[in-house]
């Protein structure tokens, strides 16, 4: 698989054209045969899921640009949006057509000869048909409900996403009707997949799609009448939620009405079976009003992504990554107590090597505690059943203070934040969702304990969310801490969010959108002013996205200055590195691999006396100016050391890691003639399971 470049204008490359480039790199891992089977079937599964956020926000946003102004650039790259929706057109059915090329032809096949099969209609013999037609008419009949295509009848309004069929017909029904065309929708709440009994299944494991049981026996909603052939499709709508904050009174209350048409945006993309004749495939097109790039002709299943109901399914350890044991911090042994550890030195988490249960246990002893007064904490992801909740419910009814700030406008988990709102309210914990305008994205929790008559702040700052399941997916540094200074930052942030006033004077942190940006433009600018007076001069940033022009600028300016640059951006980046005399000294390389690179770390070499920040904020417009965030500074030395030992294996590896050229191409790097093989993922495993002294 190739990394092809792209169009580039000037020095600045195109938002949505490098967020394509990195979901293509995902997509990659997937022909990686050095990886677990069920592993490479889950980077498709993982591509088809980040394309349908892609064309839901993205895309949705550029249609919805072009409709106001069609002719104004999209970026600081020149192109407009309708340029724009071109490139990413051509692109996106390209990495449409290898997504398939990989599943039919390199993963099926590897999990047919592992006895894996998927059966498709043409496949079932007589025994197995005879099963499925009694698991249809008992499961799946009863749930289905047509939609003949008449004046009665138009073109129903298709749910977001939703796998459908149409059909085409020929005869009368009873009423005398003919349109020749009817729609049905699989039911969501069938699962995607069911497994043929042994008995049925014959040599290992038959599974079989829901939606094929539904096409082989679509005559039978059809009494009568002629089912000549039915086709899947699937449509893809503007899923953003649009929020009028000038005449918005009720947060609350404007989130949940936006979320009831969130299933019925405007339509992005439509997906149909390559089978699909054109005259069927043009009537969806017109009644859907797309154009004819938005449409997307699939070879195989709709919806790679229906294909992961077999991680629940197959269990067989050799098809996946080998399980790891995550450390836990070492705690006094007397008192077993976080509040002990922490007024005695720093703690550093380092997700999914570390555990999250490192917090939530630390949330547990802060609600039973008697010192304990209250409790402050940001919630932009907290996920279903959360023991951070569970913790939170249990200090309120302890008789703390406890604050909730819940972030309602976290994208795709709103309604999950609806309703998280309305269970902390239920336990008298205050809620407040944030400032409206500006999405809470700091992840910080405070707790405020009495010790010898005084107020002591405990805190915790991390780059990731306050949500058990990522933190084991996702790599994260999490800061526990007692640090005067810094507690007492965390309390003028957490003030400013409840209450109103002018920004508060921070002493430690960097806090947007008031000094985030300010603070990073000036400590690129002193590493080029070291540069230019001959001093150490370096700066390594790790990110998700880098798309902010004044900061891309500075970096411009630093690299002139012979600043040496590492930028480790998993995602999107719009500087455009190794031009002649702009950016030669810069290197932008991407790490995609077992774990979903989430942390943020800005290093600066400071004349030889590093300072080093971790960041709930990548640097992006939306981060600096439209959100708040948090930037905290490492100040314990052993602590800051590991960090740097950490960006330097990064910067070491040649397995995972794809170095991004002057086209917008990125170039896979590998061991090159008898080079060791630098796995950056494995070697933290392996270091953090050597440090780990106690395990969860």
């Amino acid at each position: 698989m190739t990394q092809q470049g792209y169009r580039v204008s000037n020095a600045f490359f195109n938002r949505e054209l490098s967020l394509l480039e990195f979901h293509k790199r995902v997509l990659y891992q997937a022909c990686d045969h050095s990886l677990p089977l069920m592993e490479r079937l889950r980077f498709v599964c993982i591509f088809s899921t980040n394309l349908d956020e892609f064309f839901e926000v993205r895309v949705g946003g550029l249609v919805e640009m072009l409709e106001l102004n069609a002719s104004s650039p999209s970026g600081p790259d020149g192109l407009s949006q309708e340029e724009t929706l071109a490139e990413v057109s051509g692109r996106a059915h390209d990495l449409v057509d290898e997504q398939y090329r990989i599943l039919n032809d390199q993963l099926l096949p590897l999990l047919a000869d592992h006895q894996i099969r998927i059966l498709r209609r043409d496949e079932w013999n007589e025994a197995q048909t005879a099963y499925l037609r009694e698991y249809f008419e008992s499961d799946v009949l009863p749930l289905l409900s047509p939609i003949g295509l008449d004046p009665a009848h138009p073109f129903p309004r298709i749910l977001n996403k939703s796998l459908n069929f149409i059909v085409k017909l020929d005869g009368k029904d009873a009423f005398g009707r003919n349109s020749g065309r009817a729609i049905v929708q699989v039911p969501r709440s069938l699962n995607h997949m069911t497994e043929l009994p042994p008995e049925v299944a014959g040599e290992g494991r038959a599974f079989v799609f829901i939606s094929s049981i539904i096409h082989y026996f679509m005559a039978e909603l059809f009494v009568g009448m002629t089912v000549i052939d039915s086709y899947q499709f699937r449509l893809t709508r503007n899923s953003d939620i649009f929020l009028d904050e000038e005449e918005t009174e009720d947060l609350l209350r404007a989130v949940q009405g936006e979320l009831v048409y969130r299933q019925y945006g405007d339509e992005v993309r439509l997906e149909v079976a390559d089978t699909c004749p054109k005259d069927l495939e043009d009537f969806l097109v017109e009644r859907c009003e797309l154009k004819q790039r938005d449409v997307y002709r699939i070879k195989g299943p709709v919806n790679i992504n229906r294909l992961s109901d077999l991680f629940d399914l197959i269990k067989d350890s050799r098809f996946y990554f080998p399980p790891f044991i995550q450390a836990m911090p070492k705690l006094p042994k007397r008192t077993n107590s976080y509040f002990a550890a922490l007024k005695k030195q720093d703690i550093l988490l380092h997700h999914p090597f570390d555990s999250f249960n490192a917090v939530v246990d630390f949330l547990r002893e802060a609600a039973i505690d008697p010192n304990v007064l209250a409790i402050k904490q940001t919630l932009y992801r907290a996920g279903s059943n959360s023991p951070v909740v569970d913790a939170l419910v249990a200090a309120a009814k302890a008789g703390k203070e406890v604050t909730a700030i819940v972030e309602l406008r976290a994208r795709f988990d709103e309604e999950q934040n609806v309703a998280l709102a309305e269970r902390l309210q239920r336990y008298g914990i205050h809620v407040i969702y944030g400032v409206v305008g500006f999405k809470t994205h700091a992840k910080m929790l405070l707790v405020a304990r009495r010790e010898e008559s005084k107020l002591r702040y405990y805190v915790h700052l991390g780059t990731g969310n306050y949500h058990p399941k990522t933190t084991m997916l996702y790599t994260d540094y999490g800061l526990m801490t007692s640090d005067k200074t810094l507690g007492e930052d965390v309390y003028r942030v957490f003030l400013q969010l409840s209450s109103l006033g002018k920004a508060s004077k921070m002493d430690s942190l960097l806090y947007a959108p008031f000094t985030l940006h300010k603070g990073m433009v000036r400590r690129i600018r002193a590493e080029k002013e070291n540069a230019e007076q001959g001093k150490p001069a370096r700066i390594i940033a790790k990110m998700n996205s880098l798309y902010e022009e004044e900061l891309t600028n500075e970096l411009y300016a630093a690299a002139r200055a012979g600043v040496k640059i590492n930028l480790i951006v998993r995602g999107i980046c719009q500087l455009r590195p190794g031009m002649e005399g702009l950016s030669d000294t810069i290197e932008v390389r991407s790490i995609v691999g077992r774990l979903l690179e989430h942390s943020r770390v800005f290093y600066f070499e400071n004349d030889g006396d590093p300072d080093v920040y971790c960041s709930s904020a990548d640097w992006m417009i939306r981060n600096m100016f439209h959100r708040v965030e948090t930037c905290f500074p490492i100040k314990h030395r052993k602590i800051r050391d590991r960090i740097i030992e950490d960006l330097d294996v990064y910067l070491q590896d040649n397995t995972h890691a794809w170095i991004l050229q002057a086209d917008g191409s990125y170039q896979h790097l590998q061991p090159q003639g008898g080079e060791e093989a630098v796995d950056s993922q494995a070697i933290l495993l392996d270091r953090w399971a050597a440090r780990q002294l106690t395990t969860s």
